[in-house]
């Protein structure tokens, strides 16, 4: 069994409000159909949960690894794993705001459903993924494009034209955590939180390439300030019509 499992971008991306240490984000996700890992499940016996691939992180680490943690509790999962193992080839490029590992766990999650007759609702996969990472449920239920809110857990399919997208990715680490916690403590503020909300229905109900013809980089993604702040390379790949995705450091634009 073999599966793509793609990157997306964010149209937009606004902050919301706070829960606890979780930020509500408003966002557009779509699919980027021509950047994609492929995921195979490859006949092998083994001792262990085994996956393969090139991965920076730890096993203990990787989304696909906990996926399989949340999904052990079913005995015909365990065995599946006893006679396969998981090989990744990858080309998104990781902690880079295109969803690369909460892809692949979503994939997983399909993948294993499928292939052990789990018969998982796409809710009650999406639940067991909004666990290991808020972009998972977007990528669980296969949306080309979505609005999502929430901390990542609602999903509500757009329909719109396919977009043709192209992404660019500098070589610059943006910690996703730490730029969340520089918004917070520099850029977020309670009187545009409200100001925003009104936006976001709007934002909401118009399709994406309208959205990009209004916006400027910035004004597309409440995390790009943040990330500016702390990683000041950025600036020198700021082109007209090209966005920043997520949390970075890609950038992208329609063609």
């Amino acid at each position: 069994m073999t599966k793509k499992s793609y990157a997306k971008v964010n149209i937009f991306l606004k902050i919301v409000g706070l829960r606890d240490n979780y930020h509500l984000i408003a966002s557009r996700f779509v699919r980027v159909k021509n950047l994609f890992d492929t995921i195979s499940f490859v006949q092998k016996d083994v001792d262990n949960f085994s996956i393969e691939g090139n991965f920076s992180c730890l096993l203990e680490k990787n989304t696909v690894y906990k996926a399989y943690k949340e999904l052990e509790k079913f005995d015909c999962v365990k065995e599946f794993f006893k006679k396969n193992i998981v090989k990744i080839d990858k080309n998104i490029p990781e902690f880079a705001g295109l969803g690369g590992g909460s892809s692949n766990c979503a994939s997983f999650l399909n993948m294993v459903n499928q292939a052990c007759n789990l018969n998982l609702s796409k809710e009650e996969l999406a639940k067991i993924g909004s666990n290991i990472g808020a972009d998972v449920p977007f990528f669980v239920y296969d949306f080309d494009s979505a609005n999502v809110s929430g901390i990542g857990e609602i999903v509500e399919e757009f329909k719109e034209e396919s977009l043709n997208i192209e992404v660019i990715t500098p070589k610059i680490p943006c910690d996703t955590a730490k730029i969340y916690k520089n918004f917070r403590k520099k850029f977020y503020k309670e009187a545009d939180i409200k100001r925003d909300k009104d936006e976001v229905k709007e934002l909401f109900a118009t399709n994406s390439k309208d959205i990009l013809k209004k916006f400027s980089i910035n004004e597309a993604n409440d995390l790009y300030f943040s990330a500016l702040d702390l990683n000041q390379d950025l600036k020198k790949f700021e082109k007209d019509n090209w966005f920043f995705s997520g949390s970075g450091s890609s950038f992208f634009k329609i063609l």
